[in-house]
Parts: C-alpha cells; sequence; structure tokens
C-alpha cells in the first residue's frame, strides 16, 4: 500500500470510528433522557385516569367496590364495604390495597373499610413526585374528607412503608385519629440498633436515582417474588396467583419508579420525624412486628417496629406476630384480626 492509499484508508477508518462513537453516544444519551421523559409523560398520562366508579366484588361472601377520588393534585383508587365506623388501611412495598383481602371482611362486620392504594401504587396515580410522609398523609386526609365521616375520628391501619404516611397522618391531624396500629416498619430517622446502621440492602438500592427501576424492568416478577418468599415465615402465605396480582400493578408503567421514590423520600421523612420527635404522639398506637425473617438471616431480636416507635410516641404497645415474617396480614390474619378487635374495643368476627 502506497502512502497515499495509506492515508485514504486511516481517513476513512477514523470516519467510521467517529461515526459509530457518534452514534453510540446518542443512544446512550437517548436512553437517559428518554427514561426521564417517559416518566414524566406517564405522570401527565396518570393525572387523567378514568374513574372506576361503584365496581363491586366479593370477598368471602362481603361486599366490596371500586372507587376512585381526586386528591391532592392526584387520582387515587381505593375499595370501600362494610358499615360503621372508619377504619384506613394502608399497604406497603411493593403492593396495593390487595394486601389486606384477608382482613377486610372480618373488619366490614362492624366497620366502613377503606384500603386505598397509595400515590405511585396499584391503580392511583404516579407523580413525578410526592412521596414523603407529609404529602402521602396529606393525600389520605383528602380523601377522608371527601368520604364525609361527619368529622368522626379514624382508626388508622398501616404496613411497611404505609406507616409513614400513617404516623405523618397521625401527627398533623391526631384529632381525626382514633387509634394508630403500624406493622414492620422502621421509620427513617430513627432505625432501631437491631435494624442496622442504615437497614438492609434494598433500602440503599432503592434509593438509586434511576438504577433500580432500569435493572428491573421486564422482571418485575422474579423481583418482588424475591421479597415475597425471603421475608416471609410462611412463604405459601402469599400463593403464586397472589403474586402474579402484585406483579401486573408492579409491572404497569411508572410504577416500579414510584415504589422506589418511597425509599429516595427517607432522607426527607428522616428530617421530617426528627422535628415531629419534639412533640410526641399521645394517642394509642399498637406495633406489630413479625418474628422471622429468613431473608435477613432468620430472628432479628426484638419488634423493631415498637422500639422505632418510643421516641414518637408516649403510648406504644408492642406485639410480637409469632409464626410470621414481614408480610404479616397475610402470614397471620387470624392474629391480626384478633389483635385489631382487642386494641379496637369492639368484638370482630373469628377474633
Amino acid at each position: 500500500m502506497n502512502e497515499k492509499d495509506n492515508f485514504l484508508f486511516h481517513f476513512s477508518f477514523s470516519k467510521t470510528l467517529i461515526f459509530f462513537i457518534f452514534i453510540f453516544t446518542t443512544l446512550v444519551v437517548g436512553s437517559s433522557l428518554s427514561l426521564n421523559i417517559n416518566h414524566a409523560a406517564i405522570a401527565e398520562q396518570q393525572q387523567s385516569l378514568p374513574f372506576i366508579k361503584d365496581i363491586s366484588f366479593d370477598i368471602d361472601g362481603v361486599t366490596f367496590s371500586h372507587h376512585m377520588a381526586s386528591v391532592n393534585g392526584i387520582q387515587m383508587h381505593y375499595v370501600m364495604g362494610g358499615k360503621g365506623d372508619p377504619v384506613v388501611l394502608l399497604h406497603g412495598f411493593p403492593q396495593s390495597w390487595y394486601e389486606w383481602r384477608h382482613i377486610m371482611p372480618a373488619l366490614a362486620e362492624n366497620y366502613t373499610v377503606v384500603v386505598p392504594d397509595l400515590r405511585g401504587f396499584g391503580d392511583s396515580s404516579k407523580p413525578i413526585t410526592g412521596y414523603d410522609g407529609k404529602t402521602t398523609a396529606e393525600d389520605i386526609y383528602q380523601l377522608v374528607s371527601q368520604l364525609d365521616f361527619n368529622n368522626q375520628p379514624i382508626f388508622l391501619v398501616a404496613h411497611d412503608v404505609g406507616a409513614q404516611t400513617a404516623y405523618s397522618y397521625a401527627f398533623a391531624h391526631p384529632n381525626n385519629v382514633t387509634k394508630l396500629v403500624i406493622m414492620d416498619f422502621p421509620y427513617p430517622g430513627f432505625l432501631p440498633p437491631e435494624f442496622g446502621k442504615n437497614g438492609p440492602w434494598w433500602f440503599a438500592f432503592h434509593q438509586t436515582p434511576n438504577l433500580p427501576e432500569f435493572l428491573v424492568e421486564g422482571k418485575e416478577r422474579e423481583y418482588i417474588s424475591w421479597f415475597f418468599k425471603e421475608l416471609a415465615y410462611n412463604p405459601s402465605a402469599i400463593t403464586e396467583e397472589d403474586i402474579d396480582i402484585f406483579a401486573n400493578q408492579f409491572s404497569a408503567p411508572g410504577t416500579a419508579r414510584s415504589a422506589f421514590e418511597y425509599f429516595r423520600a427517607f432522607s426527607v421523612d428522616a428530617e421530617q420525624n426528627k422535628e415531629a420527635a419534639k412533640t410526641p404522639l399521645t394517642l394509642p398506637v399498637l406495633a406489630l412486628g413479625g418474628d422471622i425473617y429468613p431473608g435477613l438471616g432468620g430472628d432479628i431480636p426484638g419488634n423493631f417496629a415498637a422500639s422505632s416507635l418510643q421516641s414518637l410516641a408516649t403510648n406504644v404497645t408492642g406485639v410480637t406476630v409469632p409464626l410470621s415474617g414481614h408480610w404479616v396480614p397475610e402470614e397471620r390474619p387470624d392474629f391480626v384480626i384478633d389483635q385489631l378487635s382487642k386494641f379496637f374495643g369492639n368484638k370482630l368476627p373469628y377474633s
């Protein structure tokens, strides 16, 4: 090859290389931008969710119905049934109202049961922001206000990340809550020693911007199945059919990102909780904690929900749920119904 041909070869190769570098960079940047654009589009789309009104269904012979409400700038899906004093049930990660399916029928015998999908979960809106306790508590407060219980205080029951919403609600509206029940949640800013300095591995993973939803996409069922199986003392309590339901909801556009936003809000929650701790709750609080968590090495000493709440409330009763892991309402619904019956002071069926 002569000098001219050699020059032309290298020139052509350099142009080709630059072209491929340009294409690769465009794809990477474009993918990164599209991640945010898609999230924004999802949020806008979710703001105009169609209303689901009065679609009834039965659980164990008790009738409930689906509803949608406009609250705090979002659309919130909720299920309601029963009659009597109002009880609001708040689910955790990575679930929806369906988490309470075993508890709802018994409660509905004596109470009006209201079971929302928290913002970002289930059939509720998936906004870009607003996943801290103060904001999500305002969602629920506006929902309860719309339901018009004649200014009657509610019984408030919550599990996992829903417990932050419940505590923030009770702190902001203490006269609107008769009694508070918290299940298996360590409060940001007050992680108990037995839970470790930073909590389990997924706390940090879920707080990483964009990465968890990118890695989980297309494998949502496999991902959430790990939690259902590894954090349960009795994994069979949540069937494969149940996991299918949760996975279908979690796989919906925007849900995984929204779910992870609850963990990304922990730093904000911690500051809010530390400020709230200056005026601890005085209303009665029942803290139910699991007994054994295989994915965390087995038995974790103590009740970390009750331990965490000691700094946030003055009237806390801690109860460890025997033969249960993290999924207390599903692993031991009989025990939960009995505890709620005693705590609320009203006899429930099956208790």
